[in-house]
């Protein structure tokens, strides 16, 4: 294993946990003294995707986070949200256990998991996976996504307006007192 920070080809082992993909280990560079984690994963066959104009591919995992990062471009999320889906997405596609899985399947897993994340890096997903025709369609998917959110709001703290008034007069209040009484 070579070592990320300084390329010397050997490192040693310090921790090795099981983890729900593989093996995490935590190692250290014989040569600088560094540490680094490395995953390893148990890979059966090699997975291919059936693409809708009939063509096969091998299965990528770079190139779904790259169309993940791309969507996610600039959006508020938490570190390492991106590499939970593309892990996640990798491994319910290894659990089928089939040699060939359909494009189509893997776009709707992107999609299910990305408007629970961020509904604006759906809806870019979205418009290049499903390839809207005109702007009508593209607004019947935002306006779709808008009903949802109505139906589940997010909870917010509401500012009664009722109460910005007496809080400036009791302001105003205490000003004119202290003026009349310093006189």
């Amino acid at each position: 294993m070579h070592c990320p920070f300084c390329g010397h080809d050997d490192s040693k082992v310090i921790d090795s946990r099981e983890s729900p993909d593989g093996v995490r280990r935590r190692r250290e560079c014989t040569g600088c003294g560094l540490r680094f984690t490395t995953y390893e994963r148990v890979h059966t066959t090699p997975l291919f995707l059936a693409k809708s104009d009939g063509r096969r591919e091998p299965f990528s995992t770079d190139k779904l986070e790259r169309s993940l990062r791309i969507a996610c471009a600039k959006r508020p999320l938490e570190v390492g949200a991106i590499g939970k889906i593309v892990t996640d997405i990798d491994s319910e596609l290894h659990r089928l256990g089939k040699a060939e899985v359909e494009s189509r399947v893997v776009g709707e897993m992107v999609m299910e998991r990305l408007r629970e994340l961020d509904r604006v890096a759906y809806i870019r997903y979205a418009s290049v996976y499903r390839d809207f025709e005109d702007l009508d369609t593209f607004a019947q998917e935002v306006e779709a996504l808008r009903d949802e959110s109505s139906d589940n709001p997010k909870p917010q703290l509401r500012l009664i307006e009722d109460d910005v008034p007496r809080i400036a007069d009791r302001g105003r209040r205490r000003r004119t007192r202290r003026a009349v009484s310093g006189d």
